[in-house]
């Protein structure tokens, strides 16, 4: 039976709250969503007849700002995951230090089997639903799981026939003529290189002669590959997706294997690779390890095995508590999910503050304003590892989780004490140490 995400997320917490020793009161605050919204969906379908879908929208925390987390359309969607992933994301915009919260939302459905009329139905049907519990100013969604940037202009569009107005700011990842942002297609990936550069620098590892593995070809894997070989020179020896990977210790070039699975789907089978499964391919014997895809690759199972110095989380829960443990007594170096993917929550907070501004930002500017997020985020999150002898992901919480309870503490909400024993972080994203 596969592990309950949210128990995932709250023991995650529970870790956290013992080492800041976090007062009772905060810490049962921190271990539940603050609001969330269960909603049926009725949806005309185009046979005539209607059918009627479950959605979740949940707001875990918003002491720091607005709620932000994405829309998943997906068959085996739970609340649970929603709220695991609204969790996670208010502790991965507090490690960037952005002024917002985590939410996450969901809509139990199959979009693969949906037309695009069913599909546009069903995205403004679920917009009506929840227009009075989000906003610009209280929480903002953004795509996800099988949600896009098209499916993002149409709820923006029903939300602003029911209150209206114009309200670009109520969603974020939306089509460029709409007031998205550039930069947003590649940012998850790019946000990610920022932190796989700092650790380099802190383990005085050469990138330019770095070889890498990266599990999973989507939207995150092929952009890491690109950014990879175009910001450091590192050679990406085996990629993968859901039907297996490829092996080539020449380097893999990145036009041809994405011609390749443009025309057949899949990496597999590329001219010149060794067939490999994607098991394999993370026991490889590379510098670096870019997990993109699933969840819960990296177990006790196999970690021993995990030869890459290091891991570099673009997917979200790769890699589980006892595989942390095992890979951080070995000497590997995990940039954890939270901290690593962060770069696309970042962007998608640019596009708020250019929605809220009426203004546009060009791209290099965006690309900036990334580095600075991420590189401050990576530093504070490396001193509090080595202050406190933690593994990265530990590290991580630490940071996150300090922040958050300080808001919740200064708005009020609870009473105990917000520092930390032996750490804490300065509103400028710097780790302080006291005696």
């Amino acid at each position: 039976m596969a592990a309950n995400p949210f128990h995932t997320a709250q023991a995650q917490l529970d870790e956290a709250a013992r080492l800041l020793q976090l007062d009772d009161e905060t810490h049962q605050l921190l271990r539940e969503p603050m609001a969330e919204l269960h909603v049926r969906i009725p949806v005309r379908m185009d046979d005539g007849r209607v059918k009627t879908f479950s959605g979740f929208r949940v707001q875990y925390n918003g002491s720091r700002g607005p709620c932000k987390g994405g829309i998943r359309f997906h068959p085996e969607e739970t609340i649970d995951t929603v709220r695991a992933l609204a969790a996670w994301m208010t502790w991965k915009t507090a490690v960037v230090d952005i002024p917002l919260g985590g939410g996450k939302g969901g809509v139990i459905c199959d979009p693969k089997r949906l037309s695009e009329g069913e599909l546009e139905r069903l995205s403004r049907g679920y917009m009506r639903k929840i227009a009075y519990f989000i906003g610009p100013d209280q929480d903002v969604p953004a795509p996800d799981v099988y949600t896009t940037p098209e499916i993002m202009a149409w709820m923006m569009d029903e939300y602003e026939t029911i209150h209206g107005r114009h309200a670009a700011g109520v969603i974020t990842g939306k089509p460029l003529t709409l007031g998205g942002s550039p930069g947003r297609g590649d940012a998850t990936a790019r946000g990610g290189m920022f932190t796989l550069r700092e650790a380099a620098h802190a383990l005085e590892m050469d990138l330019s002669s770095a070889t890498v593995a990266i599990q999973g070809y989507g939207n995150a894997g092929m952009h890491a590959h690109a950014l990879v070989t175009e910001m450091f020179g590192s050679r990406v020896v085996a990629v993968s997706d859901s039907k297996g990977g490829i092996l080539d210790a020449r380097g893999l070039d990145l036009d041809e294997v994405k011609a390749h699975k443009a025309a057949t789907g899949s990496v597999v089978g590329f001219a010149g690779s060794k067939s490999i499964s994607n098991e394999d391919l993370l026991e490889l014997e590379v510098d670096v390890l870019i997990p993109s895809a699933l969840e819960n690759v990296i177990t006790g199972a196999n970690a021993a095995r995990i030869k890459a110095k290091v891991v570099a989380e673009l997917a979200n829960g790769p890699t589980t508590p006892e595989a942390d443990e095992i890979l951080h007594k070995k000497g590997a170096f995990v940039i954890p999910d939270f901290l690593c993917n962060a770069g696309g929550v970042t962007v998608s907070y640019f596009e708020q503050v250019q929605n809220a501004a009426y203004d546009r930002w060009k791209l290099d500017y965006v690309h900036k304003r990334l580095d600075e997020h991420m590189t401050e985020a990576f530093r504070a999150v490396y001193q509090m590892r080595q202050d406190r002898n933690v593994h990265t992901r530990s590290a991580a919480y630490l940071v996150a989780v300090q922040r958050v309870a300080e808001a919740c503490r200064a708005r009020g909400w609870v009473s105990g004490r917000a520092a930390v024993a032996t750490a804490g972080v300065n509103g400028n994203g710097r780790v302080r140490v006291s005696s």
